[in-house]
């Protein structure tokens, strides 16, 4: 069965790396927006099979030139659709918290079910729920953890032997772990609690274990920036010889990273799940290895 990457836009650097390691080639979806605001995606001519990569940052638009480009790519003969979105929004609302509230989760997972025949990420945004397989039931969905790609760049960057490595609530255990494990230094985690939209309050949970050392802080995501921020503070206060920040997903705006230095941290390293300027961390070697069956089939 023959395969392709099919990329949308400013994905296309990181689709053309995913590409090379498959030894596939690699070609680009074309968009163009009318006056009226209505798209226009033009694919190119599709393998049987298609994998198509984009990070659902700013989603709304990416989500209906889905819709658009799906119905090219079936009706030119593709058989099989493979999305590959690093970052998978509309992932955080996972009940009605009010009368009348959609569920973004539930709504967005049956559209893509509706698109593609297989989904791979990398460390969704999720709260309570445990798996991508309770959302997506109609397809395989793969969640992959950034923790290799990270260790391996940290490892290039410091010394397991003086770092330590901190996530800034409980929730970012599951990833501070597999990092840790991966790079060899120690690992913890504060206790937050949200006190409102860009409000936390942060306590250490090994407050022991900060003194003089080269902290990373890890994370999943960055948005507001308000949790590294506390988390930078409290660390600096905890006696920490300096800190830094290290997120799989850099949805922030400069405002936002000027702040995070005022903060304390010195240096702000992501993966390039989204294109933006503290990009360090490719996901291809991740990416490759999970979708190495597609091009084997």
């Amino acid at each position: 069965m023959s395969v392709a990457v099919h990329a949308f836009g400013e994905a296309q650097p990181a689709a053309r790396a995913l590409a090379e390691r498959l030894g596939l080639t690699c070609a680009l979806v074309a968009t163009h927006r009318f006056p009226d605001g209505e798209l226009l995606v033009t694919v190119p001519a599709p393998a049987e099979t298609v994998i198509v990569y984009q990070g659902l940052d700013r989603p709304n638009d990416k989500l209906v030139e889905f819709v658009l480009a799906a119905e090219a790519w079936r009706r030119l003969g593709a058989r099989r659709l493979v999305l590959v979105a690093p970052y998978l929004a509309y992932m955080r609302q996972d009940r009605a918290f009010m009368p009348g509230q959609a569920i973004s989760q539930r709504a967005v997972a049956r559209l893509l079910e509706g698109l593609f025949d297989r989904l791979v990420t990398v460390d969704a945004h999720l709260h309570r729920t445990h798996s991508l397989a309770e959302i997506f039931g109609g397809m395989r969905a793969e969640n992959l953890s950034a923790g290799a790609v990270i260790g391996q760049w940290l490892a290039k960057e410091t010394s397991p032997a003086e770092t330590l490595l901190v996530g800034p609530d409980e929730e970012s255990s599951p990833l501070v772990k597999d990092v840790a494990a991966r790079f060899g230094a120690p690992w913890t985690t504060f206790v937050k609690q949200r006190q409102g939209d860009a409000t936390v309050r942060l306590q250490a949970a090994r407050p022991d274990l900060i003194g003089g050392r080269k902290v990373v802080l890890v994370d999943d995501i960055c948005s507001s920036g308000a949790t590294l921020m506390s988390a930078a503070r409290e660390l600096q206060a905890a006696g920490a010889a300096e800190v830094r920040a290290v997120v799989v997903h850099a949805l922030f705006d400069g405002r936002t990273a000027a702040r995070l230095r005022a903060s304390g941290v010195t240096h702000i390293a992501s993966t390039d799940s989204v294109l933006h300027p503290t990009n360090c961390i490719e996901l291809a070697p991740l990416l490759a290895s999970a979708l190495a069956d597609e091009v084997s089939a």
